[in-house]
């Protein structure tokens, strides 16, 4: 099982604030920030980098209940740079996260 420490903890919050300063979105920034706290608290796996998950649960969560449209206010380019990662993976990450929280 991959086990996370502080400093990978502390980079997924940095790349969190990094992008709500960047693309501000205050209901999307809580409503986020709840879920990617409960992922860090929990004991499950999150190989990878960490701007996968933070992308993915950006995205999982601005998707909630609808069928999946992006990031409101944020291209899917600048979403892939901002994080260096490609939309695929913004993807995965997410139903992998809509997975983890049973939806």
């Amino acid at each position: 099982m991959f086990t996370k420490n502080k400093q990978t903890d502390q980079d997924y919050r940095e790349l969190f604030a990094a992008f709500f300063s960047k693309f501000p979105n205050n209901r999307l920034q809580a409503e986020t920030g709840r879920i990617l706290t409960r992922l860090l608290a929990g004991d499950i796996s999150l190989p990878g980098k960490p701007a996968g998950w933070v992308a993915g649960t950006i995205y999982a969560v601005a998707n909630q209940g609808r069928r999946p449209c992006g990031i409101p206010g944020v291209l899917n380019q600048e979403c892939e740079d901002f994080f260096h990662i490609s939309i695929g993976t913004v993807y995965r990450r997410a139903a992998q996260i809509r997975s983890l929280l049973g939806g």
